[in-house]
């Protein structure tokens, strides 16, 4: 029977897995952003985009704000680490992105 720690490693692989998703979070690294910019800058059609969002605001791996009509989104401050804030710490891995 899979561990706990087990399954949040599995799910966190399988996110990870995803090139979009990696881009998105390599492109939050470099600051908070609201959909558009994060489509426009990354070639993502914005459903795609707002269903990648959801994946992993829902694993905890970003965080989001209304602003007016949008959500800015950035990376949640519980998985950043490091001075350089380039080091993810996945809880079941941890990887540099810098």
């Amino acid at each position: 029977m899979p561990r706990k720690s087990d399954s949040l490693k599995m799910r966190r692989f399988k996110i990870l897995a995803d090139a979009n998703r990696l881009k998105i979070l390599e492109f939050l690294l470099k600051g908070p952003a609201n959909v558009s910019s994060i489509s426009s800058r990354l070639d993502i059609e914005q459903s795609l985009l707002s269903h990648h969002l959801k994946i992993m605001k829902d694993e905890g791996l970003l965080e989001g704000r209304r602003e007016g009509k949008t959500i800015v989104y950035r990376i949640a401050r519980a998985i950043k680490e490091g001075k350089s804030k380039k080091v993810l710490d996945m809880k079941c891995c941890r990887i540099d992105l810098a």
